[in-house]
């Protein structure tokens, strides 16, 4: 009898955010055990819901949104889109320079697919979102990892940048706002990294899924507006307008396509291969983009996502071993372990121990590529009657943990 395996192509791939610690924790809910969720971040799940006129709005485009669109999108959300883009500086762009997408993932396996022959390499941040590094590896490319410096507030480290860089190196990659650290990037640095790509001729790809998401008074730099040179800019709806369900995502190539009619093209025939995003999330970006103040509410003191952050902050610094860099933008906080205090040499037998002794469920820092074994991501969406039990057990529980051999 033949059997049939695992492609190759996924040898290499992982996304432990939905992995085997959460399939350990969904046999624990059937089976009747609570768990305390703070590992994935979808906001709908922790009481968090789009403004009323958002659904009014996509209600009401319902019939007249049944049919396929232009594989790019709609034209009013493409030109929405141009509108945003340009209030961030971002000049150049045109609505056949947009494509939207059934969220930022779609697009993001999209782009890697249209450019990358076996061989080549993309610079991806260690730690990073690792659909990243997945759709790198199977578009046939090599994912390498530069490093975020946890000393500099997790700000990509510039040198490491610069080792990596091979006449094989397509692109690189910058999250910003980052997940999983929450770290904002500062305009200085985005020009250094500006500068290399510019050195030596590489693509970059921006994803901003959170520039909306930013605290402490502080303001988003799209890396798109400081170069003519090509870029492709990532951005949705699911974070900053709470639809994560409705998958709502876009692109915008920006800048100097001289040198990539062939790889515009072929972005052309993979947009249109799958025909269209979904329609009806589409007609959601025009309205959504001029509804902004709502996000706002929450990331300033006194809002829920602001003080869930100072909370889980506070609380991590009060458990000896662990420490952790503010977080000034998104939801996540990238929590570091005193590796020999705990003797931690599987951050993923840490996050099931965890989860079997406590009933909390996280992601550890493996699953985000981050290589040393001292690190997790905890989601602080949810409100603090789940936040604050979680803390309790998790002091509770670093109390008298030490890994065993």
């Amino acid at each position: 009898m033949r059997v049939f395996k695992k492609s190759v192509k996924l040898d290499h791939v992982c996304y432990d955010i939905r992995g085997p610690v959460m399939d350990e924790a969904n046999r624990m809910i059937e089976a009747g055990e609570e768990i305390l969720r703070l590992n994935i971040g979808n906001p709908a799940p922790f009481g968090f819901r789009a403004p009323d006129p958002l659904i009014e709005h996509m209600s009401n485009m319902l019939t007249d949104t049944e049919g396929y669109s232009d594989s790019k999108g709609l034209r009013s959300a493409r030109e929405a889109i141009v509108a945003y883009d340009k209030k961030k500086g971002i000049e150049g762009v045109t609505v056949n320079d947009v494509y939207t997408g059934n969220g930022v993932s779609e697009l993001i396996t999209l782009t890697m697919q249209g450019l990358l022959d076996y061989g080549d390499e993309i610079l991806v941040p260690a730690p990073d979102y690792p659909l990243w590094t997945a759709s790198v590896t199977l578009s046939g490319g090599t994912a390498v990892h530069y490093i975020c410096d946890e000393q500099a507030g997790w700000y990509p480290d510039l040198e490491d940048i610069r080792r990596k860089i091979t006449p094989r190196t397509k692109g690189i990659v910058i999250i910003n706002p980052n997940n999983p650290t929450g770290a904002l990037y500062p305009e200085d640095l985005l020009q250094e990294i500006v500068k290399m790509a510019e050195e030596h001729d590489l693509i970059i790809f921006a994803d901003e899924i959170y520039d909306r998401l930013v605290m402490d008074g502080k303001k988003h730099v799209s890396i798109a507006s400081l170069t003519d040179k090509l870029c492709i800019t990532f951005n949705g709806l699911s974070k900053s307008h709470l639809i994560a369900g409705y998958r709502v995502g876009w692109m915008s190539v920006s800048g100097d396509k001289s040198n990539a009619a062939g790889y515009m093209e072929g972005l052309n025939l993979l947009s249109s291969m799958r025909l269209c995003s979904n329609v009806p999330a589409q007609s959601l970006i025009a309205p959504a983009l001029s509804m902004l103040e709502e996000t706002k509410a929450l990331l300033v003191p006194g809002g829920r996502v602001y003080e869930q952050r100072e909370y889980i902050f506070n609380k991590i610094k009060e458990i000896p071993g662990l420490s952790a860099v503010k977080p000034e933008a998104a939801f996540y906080i990238f929590p570091k372990m005193d590796k020999e205090k705990f003797n931690i040499h599987d951050d993923e037998r840490f996050a099931l121990d965890l989860l079997k002794r406590e009933g909390i469920l996280l992601t550890h820092g493996g699953g985000f590529h981050w290589e040393v074994p001292d690190h997790f991501r905890i989601v602080y969406l949810p409100d603090l009657s789940v936040l604050e039990p979680a803390m309790e057990k998790m002091k509770h529980f670093f109390a008298d943990y030490r890994q065993a051999d």
